[in-house]
């Protein structure tokens, strides 16, 4: 009895390691990524990137998957992040991925996402035939569903025509690091650097980024 407690235990402790949020760095990487022109979300009218990001200083695409714990946990400062900089040149475009269009409207509602988001896959099935899944490959992203992933675009490095956008930027594997990225936006705006606050540590676990896996529970015997 004792043994099996015991590692009862142990794979709650690894279980709960594998549920932590999902952060990755701020990397500058080689990747084609090209232009694209999509359906919005919200109605049927279509976005091209190249346009979007004209006469901005800085424009990040995150691409999401609406029932994902980690996007769930980054959507907030993401809002918030475009509310904060978006009179200083910054700009936000989600794109939906793996699931119905519907729930994805559904989503932004209820997390109150103002920025506009369009969708490139409406099915799960999409997992390993879109646009995503190869620029993840492209830059290590081992992630099962890679839900968040962000770019980072500077329009004034971008090409002024063809398919490809640019061929180096920077990315981020999993969700943002809200410090660092902070200091990046900024810097990228050309703004002075924000003064410091000390913030109380906290430890925060979510459900790992998995649709098909069930929580397993166990009972003490």
């Amino acid at each position: 009895m004792k043994t099996l407690l015991a590692l009862a235990i142990m794979l709650l402790g690894f279980s709960s390691a594998s549920a932590q949020t999902e952060q990755a760095p701020i990397l500058e990487k080689e990747i084609k990524y090209k232009d694209w022109t999509y359906k919005s979300v919200r109605d049927d009218k279509t976005i091209n990137l190249r346009e979007f990001a004209n006469n901005k200083k800085l424009v990040m695409v995150v691409y999401f998957a609406p029932w994902c714990p980690n996007w769930k946990h980054e959507a907030p400062f993401a809002q918030k992040l475009y509310e904060k900089y978006k009179a200083n040149g910054f700009d936000v475009i989600g794109v939906g991925e793996y699931d119905t269009v519907a729930a994805m409207k559904t989503h932004l509602d209820q997390f109150k996402i103002t920025f506009p988001a369009v969708y490139e896959s409406d099915a799960r099935e999409a997992k390993q035939k879109t646009p995503h899944y190869e620029y993840r490959k492209a830059v290590g992203d081992a992630r099962g569903w890679g839900s968040p992933w962000n770019i980072f675009l500077e329009p004034a490095k971008l090409t002024k025509k063809g398919d490809v956008l640019t061929e180096k930027t920077f990315i981020v594997n999993g969700e943002l690091i809200e410090a660092e990225t902070e200091k990046f936006v900024r810097e990228k705006l050309g703004l002075p650097a924000e003064e410091k606050k000390t913030a109380k540590t906290t430890s925060q676990t979510i459900e790992a980024c998995e649709p098909e896996k069930k929580a397993v529970s166990f009972v003490k015997p």
